[in-house]
């Protein structure tokens, strides 16, 4: 009677031991459910053409079908974060650093042998007389989004410093919606100025050299974190470290070296926070100068 009364105690746990593992496995993968990547709009001609070969390339290094969410804005990619409706996304470093509660650094894409990048202050190339941002003033200037830190925090923080703000500094601003069509508007005369990702600029120069000959560099930002790639902050643990692990040794084969040259990338790293803290202080500047502002 002590055996088989031990034996009823003792299964149950046993049971619950084997499965337990199972379980916690569960929590770590969709079971072959969507991965789903939030991206806004790229400057590559052929981007379907390029989102295809990358989507096969991610679902067989992570052996689950993945799905890129193309938005037009950063709000529009970070609201679909916030909703859990998205696993990964590559953003900007501001809209990482102001939703710590929804987005989690992933990785950090490597530029020139370095995780960063800056603005770039562009005009027309007829244009030999600008210096600086100062020059520009009761001019027509183009920004990129309003969640970009190369775009819009940077170049309105330079302008913070001086005691200005942009909407009295210039005549008038508007924003393209990407960075692509900054250089655009400012090659076709449409702004007398705008506000670019380097990186971006730097591409372009090589796809699209009459693009950007038609535009002239005046000046270039600090350093700061590249755009990262995010992760919402509740994806499992185990869908976290197998997509930063595709990411990363995506230069360490030929399928993925391939993709990296055509977005002009030595590749990803892991990277640390600490490269967006300049991002999180001048959004903190702006703010603070905002509100100090406001009537």
């Amino acid at each position: 009677m002590l055996a088989w009364a031990l034996r009823r105690a003792v299964l149950p746990l046993l049971a619950a031991l084997l499965v337990f593992p199972l379980a916690a496995h569960s929590q770590n993968s969709q079971n072959g459910a969507p991965v789903r990547i939030g991206l806004t709009p790229v400057f590559l001609d052929d981007q379907t053409a390029f989102l295809n070969v990358w989507r096969e390339y991610l679902e067989k290094r992570l052996q689950r079908p993945v799905v890129f969410v193309q938005r037009g804005s950063y709000r529009e990619i970070t609201d679909l974060l916030r909703q859990e409706k998205l696993d990964f996304a590559w953003v900007c470093g501001l809209p990482m650093v102001e939703n710590p509660q929804h987005m989690k650094l992933l990785a950090v894409p490597v530029f020139k042998g370095k995780p960063l990048y800056q603005s770039y202050l562009i005009v027309p190339a007829s244009d030999q007389q600008t210096r600086s941002i100062l020059d520009l003033r009761g001019k027509v200037f183009a920004f990129s989004d309003p969640d970009s830190n190369s775009g819009y925090l940077f170049p309105s923080y330079a302008l913070f410093q001086l005691k200005e703000r942009p909407s009295a500094f210039f005549s008038r601003s508007f924003f393209t919606w990407a960075h692509r069509q900054v250089v655009e508007a400012v090659a076709a005369g449409l702004a007398q100025g705008g506000a670019v990702d380097g990186y971006v600029w730097e591409t372009l120069q090589i796809y699209h050299p009459e693009l950007t000959g038609k535009t002239r560099v005046v000046q270039k930002s600090p350093e700061f974190g590249h755009t990262p790639f995010v992760a919402r902050w509740s994806v499992p643990r185990g869908d976290f470290g197998a997509m930063q692990r595709v990411l990363v040794e995506m230069s360490n084969n030929a399928e993925g070296t391939n993709l990296l040259k055509k977005l002009n990338l030595d590749g990803f790293t892991p990277g640390e926070l600490s490269l967006f803290d300049s991002i999180a202080n001048m959004a903190a500047v702006v703010r603070s100068s905002i509100h100090a502002k406001a009537p």
